[in-house]
């Protein structure tokens, strides 16, 4: 069983819905996770630019920030340990030529948000995609079909992606407050994986036997998973214990994790 799977997967994304949780109180979980040590946690803290300035006044600082820029202009970064920037792809322009106009600090990388059917081509090195898996409502879950095309386009082109949203737990179910299936992030970390083996990666999409979902985890190669995850880079959750609680559940991590 590989642990690489696993590791540095989880953002923390607790200023988000629907956890919605205050900067002070986000910023005390972050310290809690940043403690704990657990290796399946980035503790990169996910802080809209809107609210540095209110995350600066504060007395505890996150090991690692990634920029949500919801603001027209880049913040100054100033001494803060940002390490990568998310933002909408604008219609109409390409990754480059945001690049280009954000001119990011050395060593912080851009992930540009796409919709799933948006292919993974003209993505320049040192950049990426996000994707969203979901939303508040229920038309902001993508179909498998169009999520799984954009996985088996950033595999074929080696582009590397992060997700969010809509990845509560580990297994795809049915949400019957929205009428939607969710999907599970299990699923799409074992669905980058058979798109690296050259497999249709919607199959993995679709799963919702639990116990060959664990089957098919336990059973990647360590050379395959580190491969996956150069790729899928991490994944956004708003309360960063429900997935250490499932993965502790079906056993794919140590109780102590």
């Amino acid at each position: 069983m590989s642990a690489t799977l696993y590791a540095a997967l989880v953002d923390d994304a607790g200023l988000f819905p629907p956890t919605s949780l205050h900067m002070e109180e986000a910023l005390a979980r972050n310290r809690r996770d940043l403690e704990s040590g657990n290796p399946v946690l980035t503790n990169r803290f996910l802080c809209p630019a809107g609210r540095l300035d209110r995350l600066r006044g504060q007395d505890f600082r996150p090991a690692r920030i990634g920029l949500i820029l919801d603001t027209e202009e880049l913040p100054d970064f100033g001494d803060l340990p940002i390490d990568l920037v998310e933002t909408p792809l604008p219609e109409g322009e390409t990754v480059e030529a945001l690049a280009a106009r954000l001119r990011l600090p050395l060593g912080v990388r851009l992930f540009a948000e796409v919709q799933p059917r948006k292919l993974a081509i003209d993505v320049p090195e040192g950049t990426g995609l996000k994707v969203r898996c979901g939303g508040l409502t229920a038309d902001a879950f993508p179909a498998v079909e169009p999520l799984a095309a954009f996985v088996r386009s950033c595999v074929d082109h080696g582009v590397p992606f992060k997700a969010t949203a809509g990845l509560h737990h580990a297994v795809r179910h049915f949400d019957p407050s929205l009428g939607v299936d969710r999907h599970g992030f299990l699923n799409l970390l074992l669905a980058v994986c058979e798109a690296v083996q050259g497999r249709d990666p919607a199959h993995a999409l679709r799963m919702t036997d639990v116990g060959q979902l664990v089957r098919m985890a336990r059973a990647v190669p360590e050379e395959i998973a580190a491969r996956a995850r150069r790729l899928l880079v991490s994944y956004g959750s708003c309360a960063t214990h429900t997935p250490l609680e499932d993965l502790r559940t079906l056993g794919l991590i140590e109780e102590d994790q």
